[in-house]
């Protein structure tokens, strides 16, 4: 079997140490918001547009940039993590993976407005480090893992 890869950007949406997941009803897991990088797009704007997208909100990513630069090259925000994740999953083939740039980010506002079309805001929860090791039963542990490495991030780069 051929396994499928697409590119997709995420982000871990940080506010007053909390990230904001949601109960994704296609994959059946809580995840933060993110999706597929459209052809004309890069890793960091796809970012940007699935959370304003799906949350509503403007982030502020926290996406290091490298000084590299000449006539033919530019330097872009880089992720917090490259990650390779099955998705479809038969028989022990793999069918379809995505390449995910995982990033950080904070927003001003817990407030959740997406677009139509989105998972509204009941959907969407708000994990401060302790919910998050207490929903362990509910929670991927990549989630968690990477959850509390975006809280300590924003925090670091808030402070």
């Amino acid at each position: 079997m051929e396994t499928t890869r697409h590119f997709v950007a995420t982000v871990y949406v940080v506010n007053d140490g909390a990230v904001a997941l949601h109960d994704h009803d296609k994959l059946g897991m809580w995840l933060p918001p993110g999706g597929h990088i459209d052809r004309d797009e890069l890793p960091h704007e796809a970012a940007r547009r699935e959370v304003r997208e799906e949350i509503g909100r403007e982030i502020d990513l926290i996406a290091p940039r490298e000084g590299i630069a000449s006539p033919t090259v530019e330097s872009i925000p880089q992720p917090q993590h490259f990650l390779l994740e099955d998705i479809d999953v038969h028989s022990g083939d793999v069918g379809h993976q995505h390449i995910d740039f995982v990033f950080y980010g904070q927003v001003d506002s817990r407030e959740i407005d997406p677009d139509p079309g989105e998972a509204g805001p009941k959907a969407w929860e708000w994990f401060d480090t302790a919910a998050l090791q207490a929903a362990r039963d509910r929670l991927e542990p990549d989630v968690i893992e990477i959850g509390q490495r975006a809280i300590e991030a924003v925090e670091r780069d808030s402070g």
